[in-house]
């Protein structure tokens, strides 16, 4: 990967993360070796690929909880900081790497992934599910962190949830959601009271929102198990995004 695009995400990792206790070692060595391929593509990918507008064109706009294609997958766009350039969504909507919105128009490149989601209904509550896609935004697009409802996206270290919390969820399928947390798992959290999702709603964010401030984010749409949707959560994310692009894990 090139010395710029590393950077971006290491920023990115070191701004989000907070502290870490140390990785994880569950992911496979062909999981690792994915992510290692996928970010060395995506700076081949991205000097290749075309503009992402024509000249003379209004700019297209980026932004959580739009609508992204990547090759037949549809999802939601979850997370998108607009300093830095990147994006987020879940790591089972990634395609061969070119990241368009639902008109065609070329948004942005994936850098690196996680995705180790079950197949089936169900899922052990001990078990880890990884499942983050970060996308470097092509250049000639705008990117802001405002959410469809106009409420400003923020992520920050208190980023935690715990059963009971209020939560929203926006997907571009059943729009914006809330209800509370059911259970925090490994990695993921379930949500019940409200929270609903359909095919398409994946990768959105899900958040919290504090009074009058900014929502913050807590977690990407993963899937239904049981009866219950289900996130990542943000921290956990966070950490992994460290270890994928190399930032030094501090130990207790």
């Amino acid at each position: 990967m090139g010395p710029g695009r590393r950077a971006v995400l290491v920023s990115v990792a070191v701004k989000f993360g907070g502290t870490v206790t140390g990785p994880q070692r569950s992911e496979s060595t062909v999981r690792a070796f994915a992510v290692q391929v996928a970010m060395v593509a995506a700076v081949a990918a991205t000097l290749a690929s075309p503009a992402a507008a024509t000249s003379g064109a209004d700019p297209v706009l980026v932004h959580p909880g739009m609508e992204v294609h990547q090759d037949t997958h549809v999802c939601t766009l979850g997370y998108v900081d607009p300093a830095m350039r990147i994006a987020f969504t879940a790591g089972h909507c990634r395609g061969s790497g070119t990241v368009t919105d639902r008109a065609g128009n070329v948004i942005g490149t994936m850098a690196a992934f996680r995705d180790n989601t079950p197949n089936g209904t169900t899922v052990n509550t001990d078990q880890v599910i990884a499942d983050y896609e970060a996308i470097v935004l092509a250049d000639g697009v705008n990117a802001n962190d405002i959410l469809p409802g106009g409420l400003r996206l923020e992520a920050g270290p208190d980023n935690g949830v715990a059963p009971g919390d209020a939560v929203c969820h926006f997907g571009i399928v059943t729009g914006q959601t809330c209800g509370t947390v059911e259970r925090v798992n490994n990695g993921w959290f379930t949500m019940g009271n409200g929270v609903l999702s359909q095919q398409g709603d994946s990768g959105g964010p899900v958040y919290v929102i504090r009074g009058a401030g900014p929502a913050r984010i807590v977690g990407l749409f993963n899937s239904v198990w049981g009866n219950y949707p289900a996130a990542v959560s943000w921290s956990a994310i966070s950490q992994q995004v460290r270890e994928d692009v190399g930032v030094p894990v501090h130990r207790p």
